[in-house]
């Protein structure tokens, strides 16, 4: 990438707007990959059967599920290497009403997708409301939200050069942060590390995640600074790809960043280790590697092969991103919450549908990709209609 991040000031300041406004196959194909993956590893059968890969690593270490939110994330820079160009001309109130406006939707659609459908079951399994007072504050698409918010200050105002200089030292002072105020003498524990004493400074613990037994969010607010490196990233190398244009140069370099990347990011894992729930720095980098990775590979495949006749079946996902992703958590809710027979609707399912084809992880998975082709429908009437729904 050393071309994009050599420009002079002048060409820095108008890289955006003198891009072509092409659309690149190859990044829409990575980010519908990306929303069916999420809907998969997000929707099994039974928590209680899944295959390894399907499941995140349980502290330090990595899984192909560690991999989607961070491409989400990724993904997300590649759409602002496009978006990004009409602001360029225009003052910086409409910029940052725009920017301002659509992190606050995407954070409050974040909110309403963790109390929806505003009732839940108690322990006699009877539908009662919704507790507000104890409602998780932060989540996946409140971290999508800011860490879009963040980089596209950081974008706007610091240009290519400034934003290369904010991931490096946002990336190493979090590992300073998480070293030095860290307990020790295991700075990176459950228990101990900085992003949770961070975390309830300012949220009340009833109000944090608690999958991981003791109130701690995977999607806090001080591991969303290194978080908002991953949007860099993939911004980066949208803006990479568009510059170049699509062929073997493009690729061949791309590999090698992403080499590069993967290089560093598991020489860091020796001393801060790769993980995704305080989404080390290590991870930050080994992600963005992983994905330069795949990116080179689709287009290889897409745009210099020119193999494009699979690539339809993840366009559709691509085209609605962001809304197949909430609709999906808003159905399998009110599934969960609705009875047959004493059971919830997706459970009913899986015990008597799925569990008479299959077997265990089989089973499990096979409810998971049903669910995603299920989606998968739902997107391709919207495309067949022509409906596209942004926030």
């Amino acid at each position: 990438m050393n071309q994009v991040f050599t420009t002079d000031k002048a060409t820095d300041k108008g890289l955006l707007q003198e891009m072509p406004r092409q659309r690149y196959l190859a990044l829409d194909v990575l980010r519908g990959m990306t929303i069916a993956l999420m809907i998969v590893v997000n929707t099994p059968g039974s928590w209680q059967t899944i295959y390894p890969p399907f499941r995140h690593a349980a502290w330090h270490g990595f899984t192909i599920t560690d991999l989607v939110f961070p491409t989400f994330l990724f993904v997300v820079g590649n759409a602002m290497s496009f978006s990004m160009r009409k602001f360029e001309g225009q003052d910086d109130s409409t910029f940052l009403k725009k920017v301002f406006k659509r992190t606050a939707l995407i954070f409050l659609l974040g909110l309403l997708l963790h109390f929806f459908p505003f009732v839940t079951r108690n322990e006699a399994d009877e539908l009662v409301l919704f507790n507000f007072a104890n409602m998780r504050i932060m989540g996946v698409l409140q971290r999508i939200a800011l860490c879009y918010g963040m980089a596209a200050l950081v974008i706007h105002y610091f240009k290519v050069r400034g934003a290369v200089v904010f991931s490096a030292i946002a990336l190493l002072s979090y590992w300073a942060i998480m070293y030095f105020v860290g307990e020790q003498p295991d700075p990176y524990s459950l228990e101990g590390n900085a992003a949770l004493k961070f975390d309830l400074l300012l949220i009340p613990a009833q109000n944090l995640y608690k999958g991981f037994g003791i109130p701690f969010d995977p999607e806090g607010l001080l591991s969303t600074l290194p978080a908002v490196v991953n949007v860099i990233g993939g911004f980066l190398a949208g803006l990479y790809i568009q510059r170049n244009g699509n062929n073997m140069g493009t690729v061949f370099k791309l590999a090698l960043g992403a080499a590069a990347f993967i290089v560093v990011a598991l020489a860091w894992d020796l001393v801060f280790p790769i993980n995704k729930p305080i989404w080390t720095s290590s991870y930050v980098v080994y992600t963005i590697g992983l994905d330069l990775l795949i990116l080179s590979v689709l287009m290889l495949v897409i745009e210099v092969a020119g193999y494009k006749g699979w690539t339809y079946f993840f366009e559709v996902f691509g085209k609605n991103p962001l809304f197949i992703y909430i609709l999906s958590g808003a159905i399998i809710k009110v599934m969960s919450l609705s009875r047959i027979g004493g059971m919830s609707v997706n459970g009913w399912l899986y015990q008597n549908v799925y569990l008479a084809l299959l077997e265990g992880e089989n089973a499990s998975l096979l409810f998971a990709i049903s669910y995603m082709l299920l989606l998968w429908c739902i997107g391709y009437w919207m495309d067949r209609k022509k409906v596209y729904i942004k926030v």
